[in-house]
């Protein structure tokens, strides 16, 4: 029998992808992807479980869709990813709503769910975490200009925070072979910006014969037509002089590093379990401006994380201040079950909050100079469509990576095409995003 599935996927890029595997599964086994939800036979709701916040943002998408139920405009729910791996003793008990539950090593039995829920059954299937298949066809639900690839599964970091490791299991790098070929997939059809992506990509290859090969996976997708090459997700003690020599040398490696350090206090780091200390962030930090000309930094920090002081806290506030970080995104420590953080004493919600608030006005005065550093230069920016509001063209430059950084607003005489680059001399700020206006 055929099937009309619909797919929602919550969560962060990886579970995109493994989304757009299971469309690819779903359409091979003769169903039909929808891309709305409303009429469906069977919608499939990829959820995130990384925060107990994204958790609770999966039960509200899948009680919005029991409400389409109720209205006979869905017929069946079922509930895949993170969350469905992370409580897989609960949703189907908690959530009667939901008609069958896939783990996080089950997305290749989805077409077989499908058949089932569709049969009256109520399939539960989680299988290993530690060596479900990572390859596969897939749908590309971004924009034709973009796509992400993904080269590991898994983390062995184990930050005591982070629940990733008993969710995706431990660290599986892909075969370079194998990467390759979708990376060649990816540029003839016509992608111009691959973004690499893994919960750790500075690790890749370590499982495989012990040696790092992310350098070499750089120069080789070099080689392919891609416009851009972005690397997330870099562990700030993986970074070798390789890798850093690959970034620098290759002109299509965005000069964008996306490097979680989380904090910087000695006692916090090492109670988290992070291999970093202050002085070591410092001289990579200094390490990486100086070798790579024109580099713009991402990270993510935590407030109120376990023995975080006041004193800790300040000290965090005045690194960000030297150190001078182009993007940072930074959250409040939630205190998640089953993490040896959540055992740990920290502060209140209410003041991990204030702090959170803090530092966005450090990071915010560094945005600003950043900007305001940056008018008059012209930036190569790839055009993602016209916003009406602003009435105005919208893209990114290398220095802004999709869904995270925002992006560059201009004006053009001639039509800029999605998908097209276009020079634009940057001229002012809107909102904290950089204005322009497009040049021959």
């Amino acid at each position: 029998m055929s099937y009309q599935v619909a797919f929602i996927s919550l969560g962060c890029a990886k579970n995109q992808v493994n989304c757009e595997q299971m469309m690819a599964a779903a359409e091979a086994a003769g169903h039909t992807v929808l891309s709305n939800p409303d009429g469906a036979d069977v919608v499939v709701v990829n959820t995130c479980g990384f925060l107990q916040s994204a958790a609770e943002e999966a039960i509200d998408t899948i009680l919005r869709m029991a409400e389409l139920k109720r209205a006979g405009r869905v017929k069946k729910i079922l509930v895949t990813g993170c969350m469905a791996q992370r409580y897989r003793e609960d949703v189907l008990r908690e959530l009667p709503e939901a008609d069958g539950v896939l783990g996080t090593g089950s997305y290749g039995d989805i077409a077989a769910a499908v058949d089932a829920v569709m049969a009256g059954g109520r399939p539960c299937r989680f299988g290993s975490i530690h060596t479900a298949e990572q390859g596969g066809p897939r749908i590309l639900t971004t924009p034709p200009w973009y796509a992400y690839l993904r080269i590991a599964e898994g983390c062995d970091n184990h930050c005591a925070y982070c629940v990733i490791p008993s969710l995706r299991g431990k660290y599986r790098s892909r075969p370079l072979p194998e990467l390759l070929d979708e990376a060649r997939e990816l540029s003839d059809a016509g992608v111009q910006e691959c973004i690499v992506i893994a919960q750790d990509i500075t690790r890749y290859g370590t499982d495989l014969d012990g040696r790092r090969h992310l350098a070499e996976l750089v120069h080789e997708l070099c080689k392919l037509n891609f416009h851009w090459i972005r690397l997330h997700y870099l562990y700030p003690d993986e970074i070798d002089d390789e890798l850093i020599d690959a970034i620098a040398s290759e002109p299509k490696v965005c000069k964008y590093i996306d490097l979680p350090i989380q904090h910087c206090n000695d006692t916090v780091l090492k109670m988290m379990n992070r291999r970093d200390t202050k002085a070591e962030l410092l001289a990579l930090f200094a390490k990486l401006r100086a070798r790579i000309p024109g580099l713009v930094l991402r990270t993510s920090l935590i407030s109120g994380l376990p023995y975080e002081t006041p004193e800790a806290f300040e000290e965090l506030c005045d690194f960000l201040r030297e150190v001078r970080i182009e993007r940072a995104g930074v959250f409040p420590f939630s205190p998640e079950d089953g993490t040896p953080a959540a055992k740990m004493d920290h502060v209140p919600m209410e003041e991990a909050l204030r702090r959170k608030e803090l530092l966005e006005d450090v990071q915010s005065d560094i945005i600003d100079a950043y900007n305001d550093a940056c008018l008059g230069g012209v930036r190569e920016v790839l055009c993602e469509g016209f916003d009406a509001q602003a009435q105005m063209y919208v893209g990114r430059s290398y220095a802004e990576s999709p869904g995270i950084d925002g992006g560059i607003y201009f004006t053009a005489e001639a039509d800029a095409a999605p998908g097209a680059f276009v020079n634009v001399r940057l001229t002012g700020t809107m909102d904290g995003e950089l204005t322009g206006e497009a040049v021959e």
